[in-house]
């Protein structure tokens, strides 16, 4: 279950419709719940053969009240519930659904108890906390980290429920395609146009180095491309278009599918200066194209930066500007040999058949059918 089966979800949706895949590959009977948007027709078929049903949702959108998700759960009868995400009326659809059957769920909560995420918009989370998502998470026969500081972030809310660890995987494409021919180099961003990514620091960041450093600022452009939220994309626009950045940055939009594809394969290098985050699959999928990355210790990756795949930045504008120049003047060659240390960190640690079996084995002890995994603190 999921707040979204559509594009409009973002990384959460990759990582739901792609572990659903992998699991339905090796055998488990999985249907998908999501609430319905403006994107669902778009991307319906990219589910397929795993059975998805979506939901309208009534009333104020941001929580989702779908009438009809609850009674569908039930006739549904699932052995074990999944919830991928907080906040909304699906946390309180699976207390009741496991209230009403007796059967365990588990909750993956995709880096939003992380310390920034909690701040952000603290008394709409601190009401709902009160009302329903405490409940919902305490009550969770386990809940999903992907990754050990997303665990830790899980204990410092104050929930001792048993936390499987266990990292989201990645589809790796062929690098042997030629990139797309290109004058001058660029550095992209892909992902939500969203002030937890710390976008507004980046173009700052930016402005310094076209000051600081202009001969080597002008072999590069800034590429942002993501879906915009909460008109973040407007006050970005604005702001890079008051400090003379036109030239140099470039919105492009929304990315799916081939086009994103198209994205990757032209950059040079990519940027995620976040503020928060769970485990950031536009950094997986980065690598896994064989670009070098800057990132902040707020992505979760720190087995990036000792595999010398990944330039640290902090969330300042100095700081951004500070690991970007770093990464600007190295050679080409070094460049390349960044990223295909991130390319192998990825083929070694992250794919997906790993990820479906760890679950698998979470589902089956929750279940009462297997022991208790390794994974599980």
């Amino acid at each position: 279950m999921t707040a979204s089966v559509s594009r409009a979800g973002g990384g959460i949706h990759e990582v739901v419709r792609r572990s659903a895949l992998e699991l339905h590959r090796r055998g488990s009977r999985i249907s998908v719940f999501g609430l319905s948007d403006e994107h669902v027709g778009k991307d319906y078929e990219t589910w397929r053969p795993v059975a998805v049903t979506v939901f309208c949702h009534k009333g104020y959108k941001s929580f989702g009240y779908a009438p009809d998700l609850l009674p569908a759960l039930q006739s549904s009868a699932p052995d074990i519930l999944h919830n991928h995400g907080l906040w909304m009326y699906p946390s309180v659809a699976s207390v009741r659904w496991a209230k009403l059957t007796n059967r365990p769920y588990i909750v993956s909560t995709h880096g939003m108890l992380d310390p920034w995420a909690i701040t952000h918009s603290y008394w709409k989370k601190r009401i709902a906390d009160m009302l329903y998502e405490r409940r919902h998470l305490t009550n969770a026969a386990c809940l999903h980290a992907l990754c050990v500081p997303e665990a830790e972030a899980i204990r410092r809310y104050g929930l001792s429920n048993p936390v499987c660890v266990i990292p989201c995987g990645i589809d790796l494409p062929l690098l042997s395609l030629a990139p797309p021919p290109r004058q001058g180099k660029v550095l992209l961003f892909l992902g939500r146009l969203h002030p937890k990514k710390g976008l507004v620091n980046l173009l700052a960041a930016w402005r310094e180095l076209q000051h600081d450093a202009p001969s080597i600022a002008a072999e590069w452009t800034l590429w942002i491309a993501g879906w915009d939220q909460g008109h973040h994309e407007t006050e970005l626009r604005r702001w890079s278009a008051e400090n003379g950045l036109e030239h140099s940055v470039r919105f492009v939009g929304p990315k799916f599918g081939a086009d994103k594809e198209t994205v990757l394969r032209s950059a040079h290098a990519f940027v995620l200066p976040s503020f928060s985050e769970g485990l950031p699959v536009s950094i997986l999928e980065a690598w896994a194209y064989g670009l070098p990355v800057a990132m902040t210790t707020h992505c979760n990756l720190p087995q990036g930066f000792e595999a010398g795949a990944a330039v640290s930045i902090d969330t300042s504008a100095t700081g951004i500007a500070r690991g970007l120049l770093d990464l600007m003047i190295m050679s080409a060659g070094d460049r390349s040999a960044m990223g295909m240390r991130g390319r192998r960190l990825v083929e070694q640690r992250y794919s997906w058949a790993a990820y479906a079996e760890q679950i698998s084995s979470v589902y089956s002890w929750m279940s009462g059918s297997g022991q208790r995994p390794s994974c599980v603190i």
